[in-house]
């Protein structure tokens, strides 16, 4: 047996050596370990991330045949800038037309009303000449037993009456039908007119149609119409993608969930912009399903040839607009993504992921087919004056 007393020192120098690379060895263990449980643990990264973003398509919502063309692919669009024009001519006669259908609505109509008047007239004239004429059968009545009239002209008397009656009958019908048709009304809000003012704003509406404008702001892309060319309603013309509001579909593995929360931060880089661009956003929501669950054909696990594969679900991560103004991002771009897991929170389902999308109105074109209505009812609706210019 050696004694440690006469022990080389090539062998002392080799365990002061194996001491210390068991030293390192266990530091960096200690250090490692203390890493993972106090940083590391808390956060979850992948790269199976693309860019994705809403791509409005636009369509026309009337048919006709392409005049101009404003905008072409790659080009930035503003909100409310023409995009497309189609010819006008077949909707400026529809206007028109509708124009002088309400014209002619608000006459009718007004002549009901005179007509309603000139029957109440009738029928009170009536009403005097049949006073008059039982009157006088009465009179006749009277002296015809004493053979002061004849029979003869009381049978007249007589025929005299129910004639007034039938036509007075007649006349209060007509009074009742014609009402029928205006009471509770006015000229405005009758229906014949209200019906003319809706055939008017249809056309209106088809006529502003024919000048396609951008609902975003974004860039245009898949364009596929040409001048001259004739489209149908509701003909796909191109796309316009909002980048200013474009996202992250960040694919985590199922096992890498179940500390996820709505709301928390992360950090995400660009494979275009590389690990000089660092956007900041945070988890607006995780996916209903896995992608397997929304393919075209879903796996059908239930076979008897089943092998387990760790399931992938989408995480949507929104991005901070002022950095996305800055380093613009495109469709589909790769992106590596890591989220920080220290708050857990957040709901594992989100209530709202954005704030709703709608197309604004245009209140200045309606508020002048609503002047344009007023117009036209008003010209038509006055009393026509006569020859000595009195009413």
């Amino acid at each position: 047996m050696n004694n440690p007393a006469t022990e080389s020192p090539d062998n002392s120098k080799r365990n002061k050596r194996l001491l210390v690379l068991g030293a390192v060895v266990a530091i960096s263990a200690i250090a490692y370990s203390a890493y993972y449980f106090l940083h590391s643990r808390y956060f979850e990264a992948t790269d199976d991330a693309y860019v994705a973003s809403d791509m409005v398509q636009i369509t026309s919502e009337v048919s006709g045949t392409v005049m101009s063309v404003h905008v072409d692919n790659t080009q930035q669009v503003q909100r409310g800038q023409a995009l497309i024009e189609l010819d006008p001519a077949d909707a400026q006669i529809a206007v028109a037309a509708a124009e002088a259908e309400l014209a002619r609505a608000v006459r009718t109509v007004r002549g009901l009303f005179s007509k309603s008047n000139g029957l109440n007239a009738v029928i009170n004239a009536r009403k005097v000449a049949l006073q008059s004429a039982r009157e006088d059968l009465q009179r006749r009545l009277k002296v015809a037993a004493e053979g002061g009239v004849s029979a003869e002209e009381l049978q007249h008397s007589k025929d005299q009456v129910a004639q007034l009656e039938a036509a007075l009958a007649t006349s209060t019908e007509e009074l009742e039908t014609n009402n029928a048709q205006v009471e509770n009304t006015t000229v405005a809000n009758h229906p014949q007119v209200l019906a003319a003012v809706a055939n008017l704003r249809q056309a209106s509406l088809a006529l502003k149609r024919t000048r396609i404008v951008a609902p975003v702001s974004g860039a245009v892309a898949r364009r596929n119409v040409e001048i001259g060319s004739r489209i149908a309603a509701g003909t796909p013309l191109l796309a316009v993608v909002p980048l200013d509001n474009a996202w992250v579909d960040a694919n985590f593995k199922e096992v890498q969930l179940e500390h996820m929360r709505v709301g928390q931060p992360v950090e995400v880089h660009s494979d275009m912009y590389g690990k000089d661009v660092t956007y900041h956003g945070k988890i607006a929501g995780l996916g209903a399903g896995s992608g397997a669950a929304f393919a075209l054909l879903p796996p059908q696990n239930a076979s008897g040839n089943w092998i387990k594969i760790v399931q992938r679900v989408p995480v949507r991560i929104s991005l901070d607009p002022q950095e996305l103004a800055k380093n613009p991002l495109r469709l589909g771009l790769s992106m590596h993504v890591e989220v920080d897991m220290h708050n857990t929170d957040g709901s594992l389902v989100a209530s709202q992921v954005r704030a709703p999308q709608q197309v604004v109105a245009n209140a200045e074109q309606d508020a002048k087919v609503d002047a344009k209505i007023a117009d036209i009812i008003k010209r038509n609706s006055r009393e026509p004056k006569t020859a000595s210019g009195v009413l």
